[in-house]
């Protein structure tokens, strides 16, 4: 199970930090919610229960655990604000589709600026 009451506390802390670091509040973000699970069947039932709420998901990409065995994860996109009632809002409907397909939500993030400079 993952642990909602630790998820909401990253989200808020994270939208702490953007606004901290000169995120104008009416900004619009690409949001990218990342599940992982090493069992590919499972990560692809919360994929299409996902998409079903609205979430546009990517291809799921397979990784090494530190154990070398193979998992795969997906980031589920939305865009909004940095409000954290919507990131809180979003964080609790992913987190209870995780729960369901029993895979690992592990939060979300974004890109603040210009992706493009270097």
């Amino acid at each position: 199970m993952n642990d909602l009451e630790a998820l909401l506390a990253q989200s808020d802390e994270t939208v702490d930090v953007l606004i901290e670091a000169g995120l104008e509040a009416d900004e619009e973000l690409e949001i990218e919610h990342h599940l992982v699970s090493a069992d590919f069947s499972k990560l692809e039932k919360a994929a299409v229960e996902l998409v079903k709420l609205g979430y546009h998901v990517e291809d799921a990409e397979e990784f090494d655990l530190d154990d070398g065995q193979p998992a795969y994860y997906f980031a589920a996109l939305t865009y909004c604000v940095a409000d954290k009632a919507i990131l809180a809002a979003q964080t609790r409907e992913i987190t209870e589709v995780a729960n369901v397909c029993s895979v690992e939500y592990d939060g979300w993030g974004t890109f603040i600026g210009d992706e493009e400079e270097e």
